[in-house]
């Protein structure tokens, strides 16, 4: 779990060059309090400020790590009801620009889900045709033009396969997913332009034009949710108790299939 510090503690030589502010990747997972691993994947996805030295070694400033502490702990405060949640950005571009963290709910071990994410392997990998086909089996039961396995990174929602839309991945401060994973039962919006939480949504005011969602949390073998299964359709609607039924049994599957890997 992040923690913050406003004053990290000392950290032995290994891990930090003396007398400087910077750090190594392994000494920014220990103030993290996430495996290297994670470290590396927000470097590489620039999340994470660094350099590599001309030893071909990795340095990260320390005020970036401060930096993330404390959006991760702003974040979860938000979650709490600390601090109201900041609307998500209303634009005409159905897919806009990314937004910084902090726009979206979290859950307080949301530090753990994202290591979770990054150990699936599965974010940003390519299309698989297992997922492919429960994907696009979803669709047809929920009879919507769009379905999706998302799984959420730090800042971006990232489409693992789906049917109904050709973008790749979203901003995670406008995913309708956010709110999925929070929990272990399905997130359903039967009509997007009545609920507060998604009205100003830049994916229901622009040309997407969502209206109706529904998500099925997706979990590894730790029990993380690490994604989800979701329908999207243009009009408002509901889905018959057949149809939940149906895709509680598709979400298991795919879940089950996660944990296979």
């Amino acid at each position: 779990m992040i923690n913050s510090h406003d004053n990290p503690p000392h950290l032995p030589s290994t891990l930090h060059d003396a007398g400087t502010d910077i750090l190594t990747t392994r000494g920014a997972a220990q103030l993290l309090g996430v495996a290297v691993s994670t470290v590396q994947q927000w470097v590489n996805a620039g999340q994470l400020q660094s350099w590599t030295t001309p030893g071909g070694h990795r340095r990260i400033p320390l005020a970036a790590v401060r930096q993330l502490l404390r959006g991760a702990e702003l974040m979860a405060q938000k979650q709490a009801g600390a601090l109201p949640l900041a609307p998500a950005p209303s634009q005409s571009a159905a897919m806009p620009p990314l937004a910084p963290p902090g726009s979206f709910p979290v859950g307080l071990d949301e530090a753990a889900r994202l290591q979770a994410v990054m150990d699936s392997g599965l974010f940003d990998s390519a299309p698989e045709p297992s997922y492919d086909r429960l994907v696009r089996l979803a669709a047809q039961v929920a009879e919507t033009p769009t379905a999706l396995f998302t799984m959420l990174g730090y800042d971006r929602q990232f489409f693992k396969a789906k049917v109904g839309i050709a973008a790749d991945e979203t901003p995670r401060s406008v995913a309708f997913c956010n709110y999925t994973v929070l929990g272990d039962a399905p997130f359903i919006v039967n009509d997007a332009t009545r609920d507060e939480r998604f009205r100003s949504n830049a994916l229901v005011t622009g040309e997407l034009g969502i209206r109706f969602y529904a998500g099925y949390p997706l979990q590894d073998r730790g029990g993380r949710n690490i994604g989800t299964l979701c329908v999207i359709d243009y009009v408002p609607r509901k889905l018959s108790d057949q149809q939940q039924w149906a895709l509680e049994q598709l979400a298991l599957m795919m879940s089950e299939e996660i944990q296979r890997g």
